[in-house]
């Protein structure tokens, strides 16, 4: 069970995260930076298709990325935060920042996660969270997103990342992060080759710790372009191979652009597993942490 802000999510199957994002210059062409009401239809639109969790990001981190200034990110995300707050969606939001700035102010508007591809290593981003009942996603990344790209060497991708994570996680319980809270990513195209993208794929259950629920993004990423020749826009049926190769080594959280597709695909995987197959139009409504209900 992950505890994430007012939400319980059950992990006994597959969750969806579904990707908003509200930037101008998205790798994956579906920014929506500056047009709030677009957003919160495209948000809606990925929540009624299926997603468990929708992740907000306003800050582009593809590589060679321009980094967003504090007024920036703070301005394309918020109108859209508080548009869905104020709408009661029943459903929990992550936020997807490295600032503890957006962090607080997310948080204080309804958010439920924090998804940081720094994993709480910029200086207060560990006490912006852990005061909050917030789940948190720690992702492994070498460098930052303008630099991360430039030749990225390991002796052993999967033992880096897991000791990485390893670390991140001592850190989070240290200030008071219970575990239960905890998501963890290896980072798919954050500081890797290809190469290193697929052996982590193909080992993604040796980067689990602590037997945390490991979240995987694969979605469109350039990896699949490298192993299909495929555009960005073409990358459908490689993304969800990924996922269920994903899914298949333990990953509990797919993050993905393509919700509908995703989740009709995790159906079949579904109807041949131990878990057997759902109702087509059965949706997880995440339980209430709290008394006060959801």
């Amino acid at each position: 069970m992950l505890r994430c802000g007012k939400f319980l999510l059950p992990l006994d199957r597959p969750l969806i995260m579904g990707i908003v994002n509200l930037t101008p210059d998205s790798f994956s062409g579906d920014g929506r930076a500056g047009d709030a009401e677009s957003a919160l239809a495209y948000a809606r639109k990925q929540w009624e298709a299926g997603a468990d969790i929708l992740d907000l990001g306003a800050e582009s981190t593809r590589p060679g990325a321009r980094p967003a200034s504090l007024r920036e990110e703070l301005d394309r995300l918020l109108p859209v935060l508080e548009k869905i707050h104020a709408e009661h969606w029943n459903v929990p939001i992550s936020i997807d920042t490295c600032k503890p700035e957006v962090m607080r102010a997310a948080l204080d508007r309804g958010a439920s996660m924090i998804n940081d591809i720094y994993a709480l290593r910029q200086p207060g981003a560990l006490e912006a969270v852990a005061a909050s009942d917030c789940a948190v996603c720690l992702m492994h990344m070498r460098g930052e997103p303008s630099t991360m790209q430039q030749e990225p060497v390991y002796d052993d991708i999967v033992e880096a990342v897991r000791d990485f994570l390893a670390g991140r996680v001592a850190a989070a319980k240290a200030v008071g992060i219970d575990r239960d809270r905890l998501v963890l990513d290896p980072g798919f195209g954050f500081g890797k080759t290809s190469g290193h993208n697929f052996t982590l794929l193909s080992r993604l259950d040796e980067t689990v710790c602590d037997d945390l629920p490991i979240l995987a993004g694969l979605s469109r990423k350039s990896m699949l372009g490298a192993a299909t020749g495929r555009p960005v826009g073409e990358r459908l049926a490689a993304s969800l191979a990924a996922a269920l190769i994903a899914v298949e080594r333990g990953a509990r959280i797919l993050r993905v652009h393509d919700v509908a597709e995703t989740r009709d695909a995790l159906h079949v995987w579904q109807a041949v597993t131990a878990s057997g197959p759902p109702s087509p139009n059965a949706r997880r409504t995440p339980r209430c942490a709290t008394s006060r209900g959801c």
